[in-house]
């Protein structure tokens, strides 16, 4: 059981295994959705921060 364990901590995984996933945005209605809630979020943090010094 120990020697399980040390295996797992000592494992090595090549860089293509050990990469996150990717975004697609290969279609046009991916790409909008996409940045639109990027720009949604980036507006909400702007308000947020207006209201609390208001």
């Amino acid at each position: 059981m120990a020697e399980h364990e040390e295996n797992r901590e000592n494992a090595t995984y090549p860089a293509e295994k050990a990469r996150q996933g990717e975004i697609i945005l290969k279609t046009r209605p991916r790409r909008v959705i996409f940045f639109g809630g990027l720009i949604g979020f980036v507006l909400l943090a702007i308000i947020i921060r207006v209201i609390a010094f208001a």
